[in-house]
């Protein structure tokens, strides 16, 4: 289907708690789904994050009608600089719905998906490498890497391989031509639910718009700039995302200690910065995932901020693979 439809919108109302005279930020805007059911549920202010400056072209023209609304461009990895630009030094929710929007896939121009072929893109904010520079100049070894690691593809090496040798000939410049060639390299569909190139454009993605990162980014900005009581809502997509989620919020919970790749480590005497609504995910219900098949994916997990002090650290980079802005691809 196409369209913007707000996943588990039911559900994350119920978590988030929206109160009259409190503030929220709606980390990735995209549509305004979740921003107007928010601003509907309670006299509420709302700030709209998005990197994406057609998102927030939406965004302003919602606040043209919804006073309540303050549209704010950048990344949600930034949350709490964005909510004290736009004057709140404090807020009582973020909710943050990950992936890439219905608006970026239902666009062939931007290059999010195979099923409308087009320019090979893929940059949530317009600037810096695109899919294209990835696969037509990068090593073979660190694109295997980002395919295996990001996309938890089995056989990246092969796919990588091939790549290479294709680009050879001619570079890959649109969405089909990619994904024919990570079809043919996976040896076709053999009656799969998901296309074979899947894994690898969600890598792709992934790399290229630093998506773990700013979600480690993001989590700690949240635990900075919720007051106590606030509530942190995250609608993940698929296993990388929900791996991170969790274990920031169980380390921060008191759960565990931290120290893994997805969590720092507990400083000495830290009391949990958040209280967990439940140890395990809220899962889509079986009627949702029919209705909108993209969300059939999704998981919610939710935790309330407790009045310790916030633990610090910048997040988690993801996989100590090199930053994208590091890395020479240009001409």
């Amino acid at each position: 289907m196409s369209g913007h439809v707000p996943v588990m919108l039911e559900e994350v109302l119920n978590a988030l708690a929206p109160v009259g005279g409190e503030v929220y930020a709606d980390g990735t805007f995209g549509g305004g789904g979740y921003a107007k059911a928010i601003l509907a549920a309670a006299d509420c202010q709302l700030i709209g994050i998005d990197r994406d400056v057609t998102a927030i072209e939406r965004a302003e023209r919602m606040a043209e009608r919804e006073r309540r609304l303050v549209p704010a461009l950048g990344r949600f990895g930034r949350l709490d600089e964005l909510a004290e630009g736009a004057g709140f030094s404090a807020i009582d929710g973020v909710v943050l719905d990950l992936g890439v929007s219905s608006f970026q896939i239902d666009q062939a121009e931007r290059g999010f998906s195979f099923m409308r072929d087009g320019p090979l893109d893929m940059r949530m904010g317009g600037a810096g490498p695109r899919a294209a520079d990835l696969v037509n100049r990068l090593d073979e070894r660190v694109l295997a890497d980002i395919i295996f690691r990001l996309g938890e593809e089995r056989k990246a090496r092969r796919v990588a391989r091939q790549i290479v040798e294709r680009r050879a000939l001619r570079p890959f410049e649109t969405t089909a031509d990619l994904a024919d060639l990570v079809e043919r390299a996976l040896g076709g569909r053999r009656g799969g639910r998901t296309h074979p190139a899947t894994k690898t454009f969600q890598a792709l993605r992934m790399y290229l718009n630093d998506e773990l990162g700013e979600l480690g980014r993001a989590l700690v900005a949240a635990e900075r700039i919720l007051r106590a009581g606030g509530r942190l809502v995250v609608v993940t997509f698929h296993s990388l995302e929900d791996r991170l989620v969790k274990a920031f919020l169980r380390a921060r919970g008191g759960q565990t200690s931290g120290g893994s790749r997805h969590a720092p480590a507990k400083a000495p005497g830290a009391r949990p910065s958040f209280q967990l609504a439940s140890r395990k995910a809220a899962v889509v219900s079986l009627d949702e995932a029919q209705v909108n098949p993209r969300a059939r994916s999704a998981k919610l997990r939710s935790a309330v901020r407790t009045d310790a002090p916030g633990w610090g650290g910048e997040g988690w980079a993801g996989f100590d693979l090199p930053p994208v802005e590091e890395l020479e691809v240009s001409e």
